[in-house]
């Protein structure tokens, strides 16, 4: 009977750090965000509202501070910055609205087609249709302070909405305008003076050269390895370095982007698909873009990044189980040898 109180004992510890303790401790370590949005515009308007509501308290606690103390310093910042979010929340919600027209529309690919090679293969290949990089990935780093993607899989990678957005306007479309201010240019410029129609040509021309079918890895490798590399290679052995070179990146983005060869583990696949899908709502202010990839795309990122990282996932998993039940086992085996030996003394 004693045995049994200490393994209720046991039983009851691990069951509230398990529930209880370790959940708190994550909770504080990693703020609960919105789960991952694949409608950007939707995205966008909730974010925007939130930042809205979220300065506005700040500024209704700095006015009572102020009225308290006397001090109308303190409510200088708080001001500013909730004007700031709410001239960001109108710009956005236009944004979207004026997209509208254009998604609504249906694309004319041969159009596009015409559009999309005078207008864009100054800068990016579309090898699959006979463009080849204009320069090589370290001229390109140099001159943009990132190598510009190949378009030959764009079409497939990312949603409608997100290529809408990002040829109209780059700096919302990857959410990053926060970084594009006093005079800095993203190295993409916007097409906003371009007719509904010709953006959807376009969209509807880069949709149309997309493969059918693609790995996980070559969606890791057309919409990841630009900026990130894989130090510890796959199952096959092999690695990969980011095609933008180290100081071009750091000095593009304030830092070298992090190898992700162990995110999968140091992360998690919730995490990832969180950061992936827009990475301000776990670090406000990084220079890390959204990238806008369709919730499909973003799935084959995260299964690639388990077979790297994650090599033995499931035979872990399988395994775990059948752990379980021998455990079980050996302890009922275990009880009954105690009883017998100790059943003359009791």
């Amino acid at each position: 009977m004693r045995e049994l109180k200490i393994l209720a004992v046991v039983v009851v510890l691990t069951l509230i750090t398990y529930w209880g303790v370790e959940p708190f401790a994550h909770s504080q370590m990693h703020p609960h965000v919105d789960p991952a949005n694949y409608n950007f515009e939707q995205a966008d308007k909730v974010s925007a509202k939130e930042k809205v509501e979220e300065k506005k308290e700040a500024l209704e606690k700095a006015e009572a501070e102020a009225k308290k103390t006397g001090n109308e310093k303190v409510t200088h910042l708080p001001k500013k910055e909730y004007d700031a979010a709410v001239k960001f929340q109108k710009r956005i919600d236009s944004f979207w609205e004026s997209n509208n027209a254009t998604l609504k529309l249906k694309g004319n690919a041969t159009n596009g087609a015409t559009l999309v090679q005078s207008n864009c293969t100054a800068c990016h290949s579309i090898k699959s249709q006979g463009f080849p990089q204009v320069m090589d990935d370290a001229s390109s780093a140099a001159a943009y302070g990132v190598v510009p993607p190949d378009l030959s899989t764009s079409g497939k990678l990312y949603t409608k909405d997100y290529l809408v957005a990002f040829i109209k306007e780059p700096t919302l479309g990857q959410k990053v305008s926060h970084k594009f201010v006093d005079g800095r240019v993203h190295p993409m410029p916007s097409y906003s003076w371009m007719q509904p129609q010709d953006i959807a040509d376009m969209v509807a021309y880069l949709q149309s050269i997309a493969p059918d079918k693609m790995t996980d890895k070559q969606v890791f490798q057309d919409a990841c390895q630009r900026c990130h590399g894989i130090k510890y290679g796959d199952m096959k052995g092999g690695t990969m370095s980011a095609h933008t070179p180290a100081e071009n990146i750091k000095a593009y983005m304030g830092k070298v982007p992090p190898d992700l060869s162990q995110y999968i583990r140091s992360r998690g696949a919730k995490y990832l698909h969180e950061f992936i899908n827009d990475p301000q709502k776990h670090l406000e202010g990084t220079a890390m873009p959204r990238v806008g990839l369709s919730k499909a795309s973003e799935e084959k990122v995260i299964s690639y990044l388990e077979k790297v990282g994650d090599s033995k996932k499931a035979q872990r998993e399988e395994l775990g189980p059948k752990f379980l039940i021998y455990l079980v086992i050996f302890a009922i085996f275990a009880w009954l040898w105690k009883a017998s030996k100790w059943r003359d003394i009791h």
